[in-house]
């Protein structure tokens, strides 16, 4: 905690960035709440739930290309700030679904909020190293995704008691207005140290087409071991993850009968776990070698998905929230490890098109998860579903632990930052 006071002290423009990703991050849960439990009340199917997560996801995979190549092209800044103003419009257009319930206006208007969210969430990661000095980038990353999920708990928590106290339009009232705040918080950043209006330009006149620009970041991504392998783990999880999406909504509402606020409660269970390993990763980011490294990443993908089947054949709701923890505890400690070996060893030059393209796969994967979720979620129980979810997404430790093994996962040499 020492660490993190510290770092939001002297560091103005991470500071601004905090403080944004707080307000912004509350509201996109308060909307997610929302969004889902008015699904469930228009048709009472665990299919709708997951066409809105499907409609988020295509949007998400569509957009991260261009977010890429623009990141990597543009002002970083500006882009966010871009897209925080176009989310709040997005958020208070979610009013027009309680005045015509129709189940595409949700899918709608969830594809275009989540399109213009990889301009921000990859923008932040690529301006990260940049705002912050190496001594303080383990630091700022930790912070960073505890704050991500200290948003989790409270968002999930507070959207699932405000849908059920104040309604729908108050969660997307409140959205929009964390759009904007969002948006102020951007706007004090100083402009990027590698991001100079003389090496914007430079870096116009060397575009090439924009696929082309993308396939380039890829090829990179590809040329380092570390980099690709933790693409891999990404889908790994991720095809199991997308699931547990949809199988949040369920069992807050159908399993437990709990409501809204048994979905909140459960989302913000998952938040806790989550804010448990983060010290822990945090802890373990300044003190292991990278080969401990790769063996920790193995060990909690293993305890993840264990923990995840045991979520899914609780026979009460307060063990279910229990696992959920552990769960995603294990999850929270790989996140801040595995995140801060991408900011360690991805070129500033790429940064933009690694983190939409690691963005895509995730979501692109769990599109294909959430989509057999909620088709098989009408067929099958929903406790069967959710158990094969979490042997998919532990599986991933078994290809980590063997790649890690055979040696193909080498430590690559640090990136270029930039700085200066």
């Amino acid at each position: 905690m020492r660490d993190f006071w510290l770092l939001l002290q002297r560091n103005r423009g991470y500071r601004y960035l905090w403080l944004g990703q707080i307000v912004s991050e509350i509201g996109d849960h308060f909307n997610t709440i929302a969004v889902f439990h008015l699904a469930l009340e228009m048709t009472g199917s665990g299919f709708v739930v997951s066409g809105v997560l499907l409609s988020r996801a295509i949007a998400v995979v569509s957009a991260g290309p261009l977010a890429g190549v623009l990141l990597d092209r543009m002002d970083r800044r500006r882009l966010m700030i871009a897209s925080d103003l176009f989310r709040a419009a997005i958020a208070v257009c979610f009013l027009l679904a309680l005045r015509y319930p129709h189940v595409w206006l949700l899918y709608l208007l969830s594809a275009l909020l989540m399109f213009a969210s990889p301009f921000f969430t990859s923008g932040r990661a690529s301006i990260l190293p940049v705002i912050a000095s190496k001594d303080e980038l383990h630091t700022a990353n930790s912070l960073t995704q505890t704050t991500q999920w200290t948003a989790l708990t409270l968002g999930t928590l507070l959207g699932g008691t405000s849908v059920m106290g104040f309604g729908y339009a108050a969660a997307f009232l409140f959205n929009a207005g964390s759009f904007l705040v969002s948006a102020w918080c951007i706007s004090r950043i100083r402009a990027e140290r590698s991001f100079t209006a003389r090496q914007l330009a430079e870096r116009a006149r060397r575009s090439t087409k924009p696929l082309e620009e993308y396939l380039d970041g890829w090829r990179y991504l590809r040329s380092v071991p570390l980099l690709f392998a933790l693409a891999l783990v990404n889908v790994g999880w991720a095809s199991g993850g997308g699931t547990a999406q949809v199988m949040f909504s369920l069992f807050g509402e159908k399993v437990f009968n709990q409501g809204a606020a048994g979905t909140g409660i459960i989302w913000s269970c998952a938040g806790v776990g989550l804010l448990c390993g983060a010290p822990i990763g945090h802890y373990l980011g300044r003190t292991l070698s990278f080969a401990h490294y790769r063996r920790a990443i193995a060990i909690c993908y293993f305890i993840h998905g264990a923990s995840y089947v045991l979520f899914a054949q609780s026979g009460g709701f307060a063990a279910a929230c229990f696992w959920i923890g552990v769960s995603r505890a294990a999850v929270g400690i790989t996140s801040v490890l595995n995140m801060a070996k991408l900011l360690r060893h991805v070129d500033d030059s790429y940064r933009g098109r690694v983190f939409s393209t690691l963005e895509s796969l995730n979501w692109g994967t769990m599109m294909l998860s959430m989509t057999a979720a909620g088709a098989a979620s009408d067929f099958y129980p929903i406790r069967t579903i959710a158990s094969v979810a979490g042997i998919l997404s532990g599986s991933t430790s078994l290809f980590w632990a063997w790649a890690s093994w055979r040696g193909k996962i080498p430590e690559p040499p640090p990136a270029n930052d930039r700085h200066g």
